[in-house]
């Protein structure tokens, strides 16, 4: 089972950026923790990391077609971005978007969130973690459709 695993601008810059908001880890850290788990579950991580939206588009796009889930972290495209919003729904896949600072206790502009309605769930405010809790939601939400198959 292999899960999309996009994150968005300025997230390659997660270590260093406002650690008091988004912590000390790094993305590469956090996208090793997620494959390790992903590993245990069964699952492999396809990761892609851009400050540029149509570089994100295109990655759906094209590894729509062998993924089971996308797990998203959109960054400051999660306020405005309608082609990203696009392509999670058009690649008709289960999502969970993610989001490591509590987005609601911060800037009103940020409240406003365009890509969670075609989104299975969102994370928001659990840090790095949160991460691991969309992998774990959405393996045993595929698993479960799955079986449901199974039996009809």
């Amino acid at each position: 089972m292999q899960i999309l695993l996009l994150n968005g601008p300025n997230l390659n810059m997660l270590g260093t950026r406002e650690p008091a908001v988004y912590g000390h880890d790094t993305l590469d850290e956090i996208v090793k923790r997620v494959e390790r788990r992903a590993f245990e579950l069964g699952a492999e991580i396809t990761a892609c990391q851009s400050n540029h939206e149509g570089v994100l588009v295109d990655f759906i796009q094209q590894n729509q077609a062998r993924a089971a889930g996308i797990i998203i972290n959109p960054g400051a495209f999660g306020h405005y971005s309608y082609a990203i919003r696009d392509a999670v729904s058009g690649s008709t896949l289960p999502a969970v978007e993610v989001h490591i600072s509590n987005v609601h206790a911060r800037e009103a502009f940020r409240e406003t969130m365009v890509l969670s309605a075609v989104c299975r769930g969102v994370i928001t405010g659990l840090g790095w973690r949160g991460y691991i809790y969309a992998l774990e939601s959405l393996v045993a939400s595929i698993e479960d459709k799955a079986e449901e198959k199974d039996k009809k």
